[in-house]
């Protein structure tokens, strides 16, 4: 019995070369799998037949644009989920879900091999092989750009060798890697640190120092999950698309950093995520009222951790696992409506309100109308210094 090879398949030049190397290489028959997660710009049922056109056995396209919004977009949101700080884990997102669709392919097409087309520089192949490992470890894994030493020059001359219907020119010196929550650029001028990205690198935003009037925009949290924008009531995915188009009108999301890898390098990335940004900081501010203090600075700490392991490629892990569980529960009074202004490359929060507010204006003022009772501070803040007063005479003791 010929055996059968799951890829994932872009359509692009990796993993079109891939279709008939692998056939003729494994002797197996190649089932292509490209999953739609909302990236814009490609044409699904041109990428099918183009698998097929390569000689492809089966192509599959799957919708996945609203299930990569609600069970990945919407989870990463409500753990503010940032990589050192800035990357809102663009590429991290979308492995897990791409290959949970290729282990449901294999057992669908009686697949035994899975493939993809991530080199052994990257994160990818550990995100995706990780998650194979969790869903399917009976799976065999095979990856031609790295096992087999592929480079581009070779890929180029194989597909020219085989007459492949596809683009092999080097006119864009980009690797490139969209989807829904935003879009990842790499490779070409922006290999040298010090160069920075000209316009042409960004697809998702305008430039941000064009004069354009600002955007007011007010989203609608339920439990931490984004359920409407200006009182219309949308999916997370519906959401997340307006606000990619009207945050990004606005060059709002744009992040060039250098970022360490898992594979223990340094690499410069440069990202677009207008979306994810806007309703990071609408998500945050809203957190600021509605979680009590001991909690939000722990959760802090949580996010970062839960950001480090998707990062790595654990998002089928017990430790996420937990995780998440905590960061659910966290969400439970994060609802209101927060008021957000578009404008100059900045999703700037001006307005936040919500029936499960932990502000308490009477508290905060220092006008007539104050309850905080100030004489109770003087107490408060001997005790509270006391263990570092204790600790300084000692060390004073000693000189």
């Amino acid at each position: 019995m010929t055996e059968r090879v799951v890829l994932a398949y872009s359509g692009g030049l990796d993993t079109s070369v891939a279709i008939p190397y692998l056939a003729e290489k494994m002797n197996a028959e190649v089932v292509c799998v490209a999953v739609d997660l909302g990236q814009g710009g490609e044409d699904m049922e041109a990428i099918q037949k183009r698998a097929i056109d390569c000689g492809a056995a089966e192509s599959v396209v799957v919708d996945a644009k609203e299930e990569f919004a609600a069970d990945f977009c919407v989870p990463a949101l409500q753990a503010n989920a940032l990589y050192m700080d800035r990357y809102p884990l663009v590429s991290s997102l979308s492995r897990p879900l791409i290959a949970k669709h290729l282990v449901t392919a294999a057992q669908q097409f009686g697949g035994t091999i899975v493939s993809h087309g991530c080199t052994g520089k990257g994160n990818d192949q550990v995100r995706f092989e990780a998650g194979l490992a969790a869903l399917a470890p009976d799976l065999k894994v095979v990856a031609p750009a790295r096992d087999f030493a592929w480079t581009r020059d070779k890929a180029i001359e194989y597909a020219e060798a085989k007459g492949l219907p596809i683009e092999t020119s080097k006119k864009n010196p980009f690797s490139i890697d969209q989807n829904l929550w935003g879009r990842a650029v790499e490779t070409g001028f922006l290999e040298d640190i010090w160069n920075g990205p000209t316009e042409e690198v960004y697809s998702y935003t305008a430039d941000p120092s064009q004069p354009r009037e600002p955007d007011e925009v007010v989203l609608t949290f339920e439990a931490g999950v984004p359920v409407k924008i200006d009182g219309r009531s949308l999916t997370p995915y519906e959401i997340i698309d307006e606000l990619n188009k009207r945050a990004g009108a606005q060059g709002v999301g744009r992040i060039d950093m250098v970022e360490d890898r898992l594979v223990g390098i340094k690499s410069r990335e440069v990202y677009e995520a207008p979306g994810a940004i806007a309703l990071i900081n609408a998500h945050m501010e809203l957190e600021n009222v509605t979680v009590e203090r001991d909690l939000a600075r722990f959760k802090r700490g949580v996010d970062q951790r839960w950001s480090e392991l998707v990062y790595d490629g654990l998002w089928f892990s017990p430790l996420k696992d937990a995780l998440d569980a905590l960061i659910r529960q966290a969400q439970k009074h994060v609802s209101g409506d927060v008021r957000m202004t578009l404008h100059a490359g900045k999703a700037t929060v001006t307005g936040r309100r919500s029936e499960e507010s932990l502000y308490d204006f009477s508290l905060a003022t220092y006008d007539t109308g104050d309850t905080f009772d100030q004489s109770l501070a003087k107490g408060f803040v001997q005790l509270f210094s006391l263990p570092a007063k204790i600790a300084a005479a000692r060390d004073a003791r000693k000189g």
